[in-house]
């Protein structure tokens, strides 16, 4: 069975640390309603089915995804959907990334990669994870992605 505590257990060593990190910023700051649970191979933050019922529309047996965390070749992978479906949150990310970060910004439309554990802004992320409620991103879900 593929729990919380087997994928934390299973991480590279080099990444324990980050994401226990991430992890306890994320159970910490996001705000009340997203559930933390394992989606595929990721740790996820989602609108658990008793707040939305109509789930992912790809697919709706899943809970609505909000964030999520992977350990991937490259590095640590943290998709945030809300970037992806709300242009000014990606483009204040992109603004603010400076101010914590020297190195360049390596991010999709709701992808962000950390090559090295060391340079994940976890200030900057607080603050991301603050900026969206379960209603809000349920809204905006709605809105642009869902049609």
């Amino acid at each position: 069975m593929n729990t919380v505590d087997n994928f934390m257990a299973s991480l590279p060593a080099e990444r324990q640390e980050a994401f226990n990190r991430l992890r306890e910023l994320f159970q910490n700051h996001l705000p009340t309603g997203f559930e933390e649970r394992m989606t595929g191979k990721m740790l996820s933050y989602v609108v658990p089915f008793d707040r939305y019922p109509a789930g992912y529309h790809c697919p709706p047996k899943q809970p609505l995804p909000f964030i999520s965390l992977a350990s991937q070749k490259g590095g640590i992978s943290l998709y945030h959907l809300g970037l992806y479906a709300k242009e000014e949150l990606s483009e204040w990310f992109i603004a603010e990334h400076p101010r914590y970060v020297k190195t360049k910004l390596d991010m999709g439309k709701s992808c962000i990669r950390f090559r090295k554990p060391e340079r994940i802004p976890y200030l900057l992320l607080e603050q991301l994870a603050e900026k969206m409620t379960v209603d809000e991103w349920i809204s905006l879900y709605e809105e642009s992605i869902k049609k």
